[in-house]
C-alpha cells in the first residue's frame, strides 16, 4: 500500500473501481497509444507519412502488446514514460517492415502525448463525476418534495434560528448540485482540448508540409476532442480549472455531510445515516450507531481542496517548457478525480437510504418553549407597538422563560404592554405555532423541484 487509493482494504472508500481504472497505468499508457494511433492517422491522410507506415502503427498502437516491466524499467532511467512506449512501438512496427516505425511520432513532443492522454482521461472522469451529480439531484428533488411541509428547526451559529421545511433544506442543496452540473457543461468546452504543438508549440516539425494545422484538426477529430487557440504547454488553467471544480464539488458534498453529522447528534437526532447492521458501531460501547459516509466525505473532501491548491504551483511554470511545476499535476490529478467520484458516490448513498426522523423535527421545533417563534411574534407585534418595541420586549420575555422554564406564550399573555395592545390569545397562539411561520419554504422548494431552479 502507498496511498488509500491503493489499499486493498481501503480502495473502495477512498475511491471507485471506475474512476480507479481511467487513472491506472494501463489506461494512461492506451490513451498515450491513442494519441499516437490518431496522430499517424491524420498525418497519412494529409500525406505527410507513408499510408503504409500509419496503417502499421495503429496495427500496433495496443496497450496489451506492450511490455509494463520495460515500461516502468525505462521510465525510472529516463525519467518520462512516454518515450519508452514510442520506443516500444517503434521497434514493434520496423518488425512489421524495417523503417516503418520511424514514423511513429512524427512532429510530436513528449508532453503533446502526455497532455492529451491527461484530457482524456480528465474527460472520463467527467462523464462519471457528471452521471453522478444527475444522479443525487434526482434524489435530493425526490427528498426536496416528499419533505416540502416537513417543519424543522433551522439552525444560525449552532443555535435553533427559525422553523423551515426539510424539504427546502434538500432544494438548497439540489440547487446547488445543478449549479456544478452547469458549471461542468460551461468548463467542459475550455478542457477538452489536445494539445499538439511539438517542443515549443509552434509545430515547426511539420511546418513545411503546408498542412500542419490541418493534421492538427484532423487529429483532434480522431480523438473526439477540440483544437486549442494556441499552444498551451505551459499554460496551465484548463487543469487547474477543472481541479478546483472537483473541489468545489467536494465542499459542497462536505457541507451536506457536515450537516448530517450534526443532525445525528444524540441530542438532535433529525437525521441517520443508512442503516446496515454494525455499520458505525463501536468496539467498546454497544450503543453507538455513528456516521460513517459523511465521516469519509469530510476526510475525502478536505484532502481534495488541499491537494486542488497544488494546482496553482502547477501554473507558475517557466518559459514554453518547464522544469518541475507541470509534474505537480501526475501526483494529485489522479488523487483529486478518484476521492471525488468517492465522495459523490456517498454522498449519493447517504441520499438513497437517508433515515428523515419528522416527529423528532416536530419535538425539537417546541424544546426552546416557544422562543423558535419570537421573530414571528415580534414582526406581529410590532405592527401594532413597533418593531424595535417589540424586540427588546420579546428579548427580555425569552431569557425570562429560559430561566423560568416556562411557554413564551405564557409570558407574552401576562405582559402588560402585550395586554394593553389588544392582541388576544388565540392570536398569540396562531402566532407561536411554528408550523405557521415556514415563511415560503414549500413554495421556494416546489419552485426548485418543478423547474430545476432554473
Amino acid at each position: 500500500m502507498s496511498t488509500v487509493t491503493d489499499s486493498s482494504v481501503f480502495r473502495s472508500i477512498f475511491s471507485s473501481s471506475s474512476s480507479s481504472a481511467i487513472w491506472s497505468d494501463k489506461t494512461r499508457t492506451s490513451y498515450y497509444l491513442r494519441f499516437e494511433s490518431a496522430l499517424a492517422t491524420a498525418q497519412a491522410r494529409f500525406g505527410v507519412i507513408p499510408h503504409a507506415a500509419a496503417h502499421a502503427i495503429v496495427g500496433k498502437c495496443d496497450v496489451e502488446l506492450i511490455n509494463m516491466d520495460e515500461l516502468e524499467r525505462e521510465t525510472r532511467k529516463i525519467g518520462y514514460p512516454v518515450l519508452p512506449v514510442v520506443k516500444q512501438l517503434v521497434r514493434m512496427v520496423n518488425e512489421v517492415e524495417p523503417g516503418l516505425g520511424e514514423w511513429a511520432h512524427w512532429g510530436a513532443t513528449t508532453q503533446d502525448v502526455t497532455d492529451t492522454a491527461t484530457i482524456l482521461q480528465l474527460r472520463d472522469t467527467c462523464d462519471l463525476v457528471s452521471k453522478a451529480l444527475d444522479e443525487i439531484s434526482s434524489v435530493l428533488r425526490g427528498l426536496a418534495r416528499a419533505h416540502a411541509s416537513t417543519p424543522m428547526a433551522a439552525r444560525s451559529n449552532l443555535q435553533q434560528a427559525v422553523p423551515i421545511s426539510f424539504g427546502f433544506k434538500m432544494a438548497r442543496l439540489l440547487a446547488t448540485f445543478e449549479r456544478h452540473q452547469m458549471r461542468l457543461a460551461e468548463i467542459l468546452p475550455r478542457l477538452l482540448v489536445i494539445e499538439f504543438g511539438g517542443a515549443a508549440g509552434t509545430l515547426a516539425t511539420i511546418s513545411d508540409t503546408g498542412v500542419a494545422l490541418e493534421v492538427q484538426e484532423a487529429l483532434a477529430k480522431e480523438l473526439g476532442l477540440g483544437v486549442p487557440e494556441i499552444a498551451w504547454h505551459t499554460e496551465r488553467d484548463r487543469i487547474t480549472e477543472i481541479g478546483l471544480f472537483f473541489a468545489m464539488v467536494a465542499a459542497s458534498c462536505a457541507k451536506f455531510a457536515f450537516d448530517v453529522k450534526l443532525l445525528m447528534q444524540t441530542e438532535i437526532g433529525e437525521l441517520s445515516e443508512p442503516f446496515y447492521a454494525h455499520r458505525g458501531s463501536s468496539s467498546t460501547m454497544p450503543q453507538k450507531r455513528n456516521p460513517i459516509s459523511s465521516v469519509y466525505i469530510t476526510a475525502m473532501a478536505g484532502t481534495v481542496k488541499q491537494l486542488a491548491a497544488a494546482l496553482f504551483d502547477a501554473m507558475v511554470e517557466d518559459h514554453e517548457r518547464s522544469t518541475g511545476p507541470w509534474e505537480i499535476e501526475w501526483i494529485v490529478l489522479p488523487q483529486i478525480c478518484t476521492m471525488t467520484h468517492a465522495i459523490l458516490i456517498h454522498t449519493q448513498d447517504i441520499l438513497v437510504g437517508l433515515e428523515v426522523h419528522p416527529e423528532v423535527m416536530r419535538r425539537n421545533l417546541g424544546i426552546t418553549k416557544g422562543a423558535i417563534t419570537s421573530e414571528a411574534v415580534m414582526m406581529q407585534l410590532g405592527k401594532i407597538i413597533g418593531r424595535q418595541v417589540a424586540h427588546d420586549l420579546i428579548y427580555d420575555l425569552c431569557r425570562k422563560a429560559a430561566q423560568e422554564d416556562r411557554p413564551l406564550i405564557d409570558l407574552l399573555s401576562e405582559d402588560e404592554t402585550v395586554q394593553s395592545s389588544g392582541v388576544r390569545r388565540e392570536d398569540l397562539e396562531s402566532w407561536c405555532n411554528p408550523e405557521n411561520y415556514m415563511g415560503l419554504s414549500k413554495e421556494m422548494t416546489l419552485r426548485i423541484t418543478e423547474t430545476g431552479g432554473k
